[in-house]
């Protein structure tokens, strides 16, 4: 996915809760209103989120007039990372929406050091190259995900400051 500043996220949102709702149907599970929310709030944009960040944006409802604990985020992540909905950046301890949560895929995050957006890529041939040296060595990987920090085609463009 290129990165556009006229982007409509709400297509993406409109998207990621089409698709939770056809995974979760497909997994046997539910799509709770505190996942749909988590889920929302990471599809705002494209930039990884962490937690407290979702807890600081959470919208309290009849069911969290309080607001809402860590802990019913943490498991909201979770349940949305083991459907196959979002992803973890690890390198940032943050999160990001999948762009293909049909498919089952292995991926390369590429995260812009400016823009902070993070692009999903399925990149094929990198992954077969990686699982081939994993076979050789033998070693069973339990999960593949390889994140580049760079700067993107869109803040490539834009010039440098002085």
């Amino acid at each position: 996915m290129e990165f556009n500043p006229q982007h409509d996220h709400s297509v993406c949102i409109h998207d990621a809760l089409n698709n939770a709702q056809t995974l979760c149907q497909r997994k046997g599970g539910t799509l709770t209103d505190i996942r749909r929310q988590v889920l929302e709030l990471l599809w705002q944009n494209h930039h990884p989120v962490k937690a407290y960040e979702l807890i600081e944006n959470f919208r309290p409802s009849e069911r969290t007039k309080g607001g809402v604990k860590p802990t019913t985020i943490y498991r909201a992540l979770e349940f949305l990372r083991e459907v196959g909905l979002i992803h973890r950046v690890e390198s940032l301890n943050a999160f990001i929406g999948c762009s293909h949560p049909l498919h089952t895929h292995e991926l390369l995050l590429l995260i812009c050091k400016k823009c902070e957006n993070v692009q999903e890529l399925t990149a094929e041939n990198v992954m077969e190259s990686v699982n081939s040296a994993l076979e050789q060595s033998r070693f069973l990987a339990h999960s593949k995900t390889i994140e580049i920090h760079g700067v993107c085609e869109s803040c490539q463009a834009v010039p440098e400051v002085a």
